[in-house]
């Protein structure tokens, strides 16, 4: 069941007149989701708390590398995917390439972009971007107390 979760950025806008025509809010969350820990999935949570539906842009192998150095991902996009297909909250998830996720935001127009506790409103780089549609950046889930970055620096890698 999850894996039918894991699909592509054209099928979901495909699907997204849909939501909207149901009246249903779309909140679209986004990360690299290497190393899943109890932050993720309580950013995730509460991204899906705001949202009828909840998308997941996962940053592709290479973006990771890019962002984060030449030793991540630890995990491998497929996988990342999988896991977070896993997840009752999620409603889709989907790989997505580049630095941001401006272009998805465009292509899918969501009510909502949601980020981590590590931003604010007004720190959302995106912010500007919604505006276009009407949409909104929000913040969700816990407070930053945990990092992939944090768990690899305890395993020495």
């Amino acid at each position: 069941m999850s894996l039918e979760k894991v699909t592509t950025l054209d099928a979901l806008v495909a699907r997204r007149p849909g939501w909207k025509a149901a009246g249903q809010t779309v909140a679209l969350a986004n990360g690299v989701f290497d190393l899943l820990h109890v932050g993720h999935l309580r950013y995730l949570q509460g991204a899906r708390a705001l949202a009828d539906v909840l998308l997941v842009a996962v940053n592709s192998d290479a973006s990771t590398r890019a962002l984060k150095g030449p030793g991540r991902p630890v995990i491998p996009a497929a996988e990342r995917l999988e896991l977070l297909a896993g997840l009752a909250c999620t409603t889709f998830v989907f790989p997505f390439e580049g630095a941001d996720v401006r272009a998805v935001l465009r292509a899918l127009r969501p009510e909502l972009h949601v980020k981590g506790t590590d931003y604010t409103p007004d720190t959302i780089p995106e912010r500007d971007e919604l505006a276009a549609w009407g949409g909104r950046a929000v913040v969700a889930g816990d407070p930053k107390d945990h990092s992939t970055t944090e768990l690899l620096g305890r395993t020495g890698r």
